[in-house]
Parts: structure tokens; C-alpha cells; sequence
């Protein structure tokens, strides 16, 4: 099980990920959130995990690769579906968004 979760802000123009550390049954914020396209979400999602050194490089790794799926995604099909169908495709994320 992995100690970490995304959270995912899905918006009509803009998807927002942050990363939570999973303590338990609850969440704690790790990151703030980091829009794309507005911004270099992945890339600024990057530097806050390198500069964390207690995260593995296993866990960095994972995790920026869920993001890269995320934003591909919202990209692709995102922007013209609800979140809650993307909520249904990555249903490991916690959701929150518009339309």
C-alpha cells in the first residue's frame, strides 16, 4: 500500500494535482496544488519531490508517473468529461473539481 495519494482539482481549463501523504485513515497535505496547463505542474511537482529527501526514489518515481497519466489524460479526453468519470478511471485518487 502506498503512502502517498494524489489529489486531484479537475476544472474545466486547468487540472490541479497536489500530493498527500496517507497517515492512517486520514491524509496530510505534502504539496500545494500545481495547475497544468497554466503551469509546469509535472516539473514543479518534481522539484517539491526532490526536495524531500525522506521520499524514496521508488515512491518519486511512482508518483510522478500517476501525474504524468492525470495530466495525459485531461489533455486527451478530460477536458470534455466530468471528473467523475475520471474519478471512475483513477479511482486511487481523491477528486474534487466542476462540471
Amino acid at each position: 500500500m502506498s503512502q502517498f495519494t494524489l489529489k486531484i482539482l479537475w476544472l474545466e481549463n486547468n487540472v490541479a494535482i497536489a500530493i498527500d501523504q496517507i497517515i492512517g485513515n486520514r491524509t496530510s497535505p505534502l504539496t500545494c496544488y500545481f495547475f497544468w496547463p497554466r503551469n509546469d505542474a509535472w516539473e514543479q511537482l518534481k522539484v517539491e519531490l526532490e526536495s524531500k529527501p525522506w521520499i524514496s526514489e521508488r515512491d518519486k518515481v511512482d508518483l510522478l508517473n500517476k501525474a504524468t497519466e492525470i495530466i495525459t489524460y485531461w489533455q486527451q479526453e478530460g477536458k470534455k468529461q466530468s471528473f467523475t468519470k475520471a474519478q471512475d478511471k483513477f479511482s486511487d485518487f481523491i477528486f474534487t473539481g466542476t462540471s
